[in-house]
């Protein structure tokens, strides 16, 4: 069960471009909750707080409890905006979510125990062909991350979405689509050759 993780915010009344300007002039990112047929909300959030959980793998699938104001509200982060030179959060969106809710989320995979693949050991190349696996799950039952065991795995050997424990009521959105989550590809081998060596024998010489 997703634990929710307490981010404190404050009401702004100021809407559009120059409200968004004036909550960054005082030292705050400006914000907006909106989703589960309530009105929109402008907020302002403390950005060192934010910063250190957009730093945090898993942003967008993480469970937050936004307490605006003293009062507070369960939501994911749909979007935040970067400054294209020092990456400092510059707006986020969050959406709230119900008790009840069933959320797309993407969570990442981790592949553990690469030291105990035995493609790897031979020299392999562990290929991922997904980092992170759409999910549908319960708002309160979000997996931090999705992990991989590579004990044993060899070469040629492809990694199936099926090679993941989901938890109860978690499900893959695209199955057929990420079926495939990684292979272990044998090394490539560049055979050097002598350009232009010649096949053998010399020249006949020359009849006097």
């Amino acid at each position: 069960m997703s634990m929710a993780i307490t981010l404190n915010a404050s009401s702004r009344t100021l809407s559009g471009t120059g409200g968004a300007r004036a909550v960054r002039a005082s030292g705050m990112v400006p914000g907006i909750i909106y989703g589960n047929k309530k009105d929109p909300e402008m907020i302002a959030l403390d950005p060192k707080a934010l910063m250190t959980e957009c730093l945090q793998p898993g942003f967008f699938s993480r469970l937050y409890s936004i307490a605006v104001d003293g009062e507070e509200q369960e939501v994911l982060a749909k979007d935040v905006q970067l400054h294209p030179v020092t990456d400092q959060p510059l707006h986020v969106d969050f959406m709230r979510v119900s008790k009840d809710a069933r959320v797309n989320v993407f969570v990442p995979v981790i592949f553990i125990n690469e030291d105990k693949a035995l493609g790897i050991k031979r020299g392999g190349v562990l290929n991922v062909v997904h980092h992170t696996i759409e999910l549908i799950c319960p708002a309160h039952s979000i997996p931090e991350k999705l992990t991989i065991d590579l004990t044993g795995r060899d070469i040629n050997q492809t990694i199936h979405l099926d090679a993941l424990t989901l938890p109860e009521g978690v499900i893959a959105a695209h199955p057929e689509r990420d079926n495939t989550v990684a292979t272990i590809v044998a090394p490539t081998v560049m055979e050097e050759t002598s350009a232009g060596a010649p096949s053998g024998g010399g020249s006949a010489p020359a009849a006097s």
